[in-house]
């Protein structure tokens, strides 16, 4: 019964952090202009990572640019790098979002967006069923 209250829990959390990534997606498309600003124009290597506290496993994990999520599940372990993504010339945002659980309330999670080697952007979350996201616009 507590297995199935936890992948209830974990699907819950996975259609959120995906609703908010549409939804986020959706906002920065709004702001789209033809500006060349913060090196849009170029493209760049990104790679997201996720690190969890001792003792978590990683579940799934949703990353992308622009409008072109991917996600990656049925993962274990405390930690998870997605393989390089080139963006196109002109992309203007990277997201990601990845779930995990804890051993316990003080498990923490810490998602990651590394672009052209540099980290950019970092997001984090605590507690037993972690769910953390970010999003860096170029």
């Amino acid at each position: 019964m507590k297995k199935m209250r936890m992948n209830q829990l974990l699907r819950g959390a996975l259609v959120a952090v995906i609703a908010a990534m549409l939804i986020g997606f959706t906002a920065s498309c709004s702001k789209d202009n033809d500006d060349n600003v913060n090196g849009a124009g170029k493209s760049h290597k990104v790679v997201f990572k996720a690190i969890a506290s001792s003792g978590s496993n990683i579940d799934v994990a949703v990353y992308g640019i622009d409008g072109n999520p991917t996600t990656a599940s049925s993962l274990s372990g405390s930690t998870w790098s997605s393989p390089e993504v080139t963006s196109e010339a002109g992309a203007y945002s990277a997201n990601v979002a990845v779930n995990a659980i804890g051993p316990d309330a003080s498990a923490t999670l810490k998602v990651q967006i590394w672009v052209d080697g540099e980290l950019k952007k970092e997001g984090t979350s605590s507690g037993q069923y972690l769910s953390a996201s970010t999003s860096y616009t170029f």
